[in-house]
C-alpha cells in the first residue's frame, strides 16, 4: 500500500487530489454534535495543501435515498468546520460531480481545499450494480488526477469512491487509514496479553461474527450494552422488557459454550440498572430506575445501563490487561442517569496500563461527550464497522483497491 509520504515526496504541487475523507458526523439541526472524524482526516489534507495540492474531499453523510439533494444531509456544516480547523477557507460545490462540483474545482488554486456535496446523493456511489458504480466513479475522476483514501470508516463498503475510483487513479492511502490499519495489526497479529475485548451496543446480532473470531483470540470478552440482554436470556434469567433478539439466543449459548471450552472468560453484568420507560433523551429529565441484580430483572422494567457491581467487576478485568479494545457503550449514556456504566468502562481504560482501542461509532462519541481526554487513550478509531470486520478477518474493499 503506497504512503502518503511517497506520494508526497513525488510532488503533488498542482495536482488535483482526491481525498476520500470520512466526514459523517452526527449533526442536531445542521450543527455538528462531535467533529472528531474531520479533525482525524485534518493532517492528511493540510499535508497535501501544503505541499501545493489542490485538494478535493469527499464523503457520505447519513443514509439519504440517492435521488439528489436532500438538506438534511448535506455536508456544508461539515466543510464549514473543515475550515475552521485548517484555518482557511474551504469551498463547497453543491453537487457531486455536476456543474457546481467542476466549476469549484476548476478554481481551485495550489494549496487550496474543496469539498464537494455528499456522494451518496447519487445512486452511483453505493450501487450493487458494477456499471452504474463505475460510471459514477468515471465522473469522480474525471475531477482528479490522484486518489488519497483516508475515510476509514467506508472502507468496510464497496462503494464508487471507496472501492472503484483508486482503480482508475494513482493512488495512496492517507495518515488517518495508515494508522488505524497499524493499530488494527497489534488486536490480531502483534497482541499483548491479557487481551480484554468489551462489547456493548444495542445488538447482539451486529457482534456475532467478531464475538465468533474473537474466542480464538481474546482472553476476556465483557458484554454490555442492550446485547447483554440476549446473553442474560441466555442463562435462563428473567430480562423484563429489555432489549432482547430471541432468533440469537442458541448462537449466544454455543458461543457461551465455546467459551467455557477454549479457556476465553466470557463475562456478563452481574447488576443492571432498570426503568419501566426508556429515557426521554432530547430534555434529559430525570429517569426513574432501580438497581436490581442480573438475575432479578422485573417483567415490567427494562434493563438501561450495568450496575455498580458490575462497573467494578469490570473494571477488575480491565486492570491487569496488556490490550483492550472497546466497542459499543454499555448503556444509555446519552442520558446522565444512564451513563455510569460507560464512564466507568472508560475510567478503567485510562486507569490501565494497556494498549487501548476505542472502537469508533457511538463509543468514540461517548468518550468525547462524557468528557474524556480522547489523547489519554492509545487509539480511538473513527470506524466501528470498519474496525469490527477487520478484526473479524473479513478482506476490506476499500484496503485492498488501495493495495491494488
Amino acid at each position: 500500500m503506497k504512503t502518503i509520504d511517497e506520494l508526497l515526496a513525488e510532488g503533488v504541487k498542482g495536482k488535483r487530489v482526491f481525498v476520500r475523507a470520512d466526514l459523517n458526523v452526527p449533526l442536531a439541526e445542521g450543527t455538528i454534535t462531535d467533529d472528531g472524524r474531520i479533525r482525524a482526516v485534518q493532517p492528511t489534507i493540510a499535508k497535501l495543501a501544503a505541499a501545493g495540492a489542490r485538494v478535493i474531499v469527499a464523503s457520505h453523510l447519513g443514509r439519504p435515498k440517492g435521488t439528489g439533494v436532500e438538506p438534511a444531509f448535506s455536508l456544508a456544516p461539515a466543510a464549514t468546520r473543515l475550515g475552521e480547523l485548517l484555518g482557511a477557507d474551504v469551498a463547497f460545490a453543491t453537487d457531486t460531480v455536476g456543474a457546481s462540483a467542476k466549476e469549484t474545482v476548476a478554481a481551485l488554486a495550489d494549496g487550496q481545499v474543496a469539498v464537494i456535496e455528499n456522494l451518496r446523493f447519487n445512486a452511483g456511489e453505493t450501487s450493487k450494480d458494477d456499471a452504474e458504480r463505475g460510471a459514477f466513479a468515471d465522473q469522480l475522476a474525471g475531477l482528479a488526477d490522484v486518489y488519497v483514501g483516508d475515510g476509514f470508516g467506508a472502507v468496510h463498503r464497496k462503494h464508487a469512491s471507496v472501492f472503484d475510483l483508486p482503480a482508475r487513479l494513482p493512488h495512496a492511502a492517507g495518515y488517518l487509514i495508515a494508522t488505524e490499519v497499524g493499530v488494527l495489526k497489534k488486536l490480531t497479529a502483534e497482541v499483548e496479553r491479557p487481551y480484554v475485548v468489551v462489547l456493548g451496543g444495542a445488538k447482539v446480532s451486529d457482534k456475532l461474527a467478531v464475538i465468533d473470531e474473537l474466542l480464538g483470540k481474546a482472553d476476556r470478552i465483557l458484554i454490555g450494552g442492550g446485547m447483554a440482554y440476549t446473553f442474560l436470556y441466555a442463562k435462563g434469567y428473567e430480562v423484563g422488557i429489555s432489549l432482547l433478539q430471541k432468533d440469537q439466543v442458541d448462537k449466544v449459548k454455543e458461543y457461551m459454550e465455546r467459551a467455557e471450552k477454549t479457556g476465553v472468560e466470557l463475562v456478563l453484568p452481574v447488576d443492571v440498572l432498570v426503568s419501566p420507560d426508556f429515557p426521554d433523551l432530547k430534555g434529559k429529565t430525570p429517569a426513574e430506575f432501580e438497581t436490581v441484580d442480573a438475575d432479578k430483572i422485573p417483567a415490567d422494567k427494562e434493563g438501561l445501563d450495568i450496575g455498580p457491581r458490575t462497573r467494578e467487576l469490570y473494571a477488575s478485568k480491565i486492570a491487569d490487561a496488556k490490550t483492550v479494545f472497546w466497542n459499543g457503550p454499555v448503556g444509555v449514556f446519552e442520558h446522565p442517569d444512564y451513563a455510569g456504566g460507560t464512564t466507568a468502562i472508560a475510567q478503567a481504560l485510562l486507569d490501565s496500563s494497556a494498549f487501548t482501542v476505542v472502537g469508533g461509532g457511538d463509543s468514540a462519541a461517548a468518550v468525547r461527550i462524557l468528557g474524556f481526554d480522547e489523547n489519554a487513550f492509545g487509539h480511538i478509531s473513527t470506524g466501528g464497522g470498519a474496525s469490527l470486520e477487520y478484526l473479524e478477518g473479513k478482506t476490506l474493499p476499500g484496503l485492498a483497491a488501495l493495495e491494488g
